[in-house]
């Protein structure tokens, strides 16, 4: 074993300090101390010194060693706001010297407080981002609820629902081409509006129909078109408290037109022939007759609310038949949407068609003149007049089918001069 050489602690006390070996201490790394031990060298050369032992009289005098700091501070320097980087542990090897170990500190700083800041900008981001999705939600649903009322979600999936079964004819029709589906969700809502809001009908004894089995609601006719027939349809099924749907009696001309003619059989419309109306009277729906025809929907101006003839009274016929009560039913407000003030025979008969309205506004402003009056309706069931009492064969007694149909025509007449009395004006 070699002898170990014998270093006096007093005169190489510094040389340990600024030598080669690994230090112990803080910021005594390698790298510093040839940092060090280089710029010694020259600067004694620079000097011109010759002499070249550690203490010599060329030596410069040796910076202070930075005190280390104690582990309290040391935490408490890396606890503070952003300071991430400050809180490197003083025996980290490579340790530099005291303007390098501030510039370190300096650069952790701002790095944590750069990546503080970057982090706390995506937090706010993705805390706006949170914030603004459900915001908009809660617009559009404010909206939705202001357009499709407070059930919005309810009547979007029945929508949905309903369409589906359209598209793959999950649907029924029965043996006249009623389509009660498309009837509640599309025909309805679409009249609904005009019942409502434009012409404000107000509906008296609706309770005078049955709220099962079958029933003939006889109306009076007019408007120059037939609308009153689609409002008394709309009154029946809105205001009833069993929701009945009102099957109408068309005449031959409805079931000619090609559009129209779908639409009125999706409608629950029928020919007027006693055939159907029995057939739909057995079977317990509501049925709705207007005698009058084309007499009452195309009669001047000047003669509204004057009932014309009633026919033979094959609705009274068939009623008795089917012993099913009738119901009168008068209707005020539909003569005025369309005053006819003449009638142009030549068009109608190039046409083929009963009557040629003109009007103050039709045909001169074109299809604006289809647009209706906004008039104030009223609709008032009365009270049913009974059938079942008679024997089968009352309905072949001519007199007693006369009588009766006179004593409808008077209930509506007598109706209907009662309400133009109650009524304030023509419009409100």
């Amino acid at each position: 074993m070699a002898d170990a050489k014998v270093i006096p602690f007093g005169d190489d006390s510094r040389a340990r300090r600024t030598g080669s070996g690994s230090g112990s201490g803080p910021g005594s790394g390698s790298g510093s101390g040839r940092s060090r031990g280089g710029r010694s060298a020259g600067a004694r050369k620079k000097d011109g010194a010759g002499s070249s032992g550690a203490g010599g009289p060329g030596t410069q005098p040796l910076a202070a060693v930075p005190e280390v700091p104690e582990p309290q501070e040391t935490a408490e320097a890396g606890s503070e706001p952003g300071g991430t980087g400050a809180a490197v542990p003083a025996q980290a090897s490579g340790g530099g010297t005291e303007a390098e170990s501030a510039t370190g500190a300096r650069t952790g700083s701002g790095s944590g407080s750069a990546f503080g800041s970057a982090s706390g900008s995506a937090s706010d981001s993705g805390s706006a981002a949170g914030d603004e999705g459900p915001g908009l939600a809660a617009a559009l649903g404010g909206v939705a609820d202001r357009l499709l009322g407070g059930d919005w979600e309810r009547k979007v999936a029945s929508g949905l629902s309903f369409l589906r079964r359209r598209v793959t004819g999950e649907y029924e029709v029965d043996e006249f081409g009623y389509d009660a589906e498309l009837t509640e969700q599309v025909l309805m809502s679409v009249l609904r509006p005009f019942f409502d809001t434009y012409f404000r009908v107000e509906v008296k004894g609706i309770e005078n129909i049955p709220a099962e089995g079958g029933a003939l609601v006889v109306s009076n006719h007019s408007g120059t078109l037939p609308v009153d027939g689609l409002m008394t349809q709309v009154a029946v099924h809105d205001h009833h408290p069993a929701g009945r749907h009102l099957r109408l009696l068309a005449a031959d001309l409805v079931f000619m037109l090609p559009v129209v003619n779908e639409f009125a059989r999706k409608a629950g419309h029928t020919l007027a022939c006693a055939e159907d109306a029995e057939v739909l009277l057995e079977r317990g729906e509501v049925v709705g007759v207007m005698p009058e025809g084309f007499k009452g929907l195309g009669k001047p101006f000047s003669e509204r609310y004057k009932l014309q003839r009633f026919g033979r009274g094959g609705f009274v016929a068939t009623a008795l038949k089917t012993k099913v009560p009738i119901i009168p039913c008068s209707v005020v407000g539909a003569e005025e949407i369309y005053p006819m003030v003449g009638n142009s025979r030549t068009l109608a008969r190039v046409l083929g068609v009963p009557y040629f309205p003109l009007t103050p506004t039709f045909p001169w402003l074109g299809p604006l003149g289809l647009v209706p009056l906004p008039t104030k309706w009223t609709i008032q069931f009365g009270e049913p007049i009974l059938t079942d009492a008679y024997p089968p064969e009352a309905a072949e007694d001519p007199m007693l089918v006369f009588n009766l149909t006179d004593q409808v025509r008077e209930t509506i007449q007598h109706t209907l001069y009662k309400l133009l009395v109650d009524r304030r004006s023509v419009f409100f």
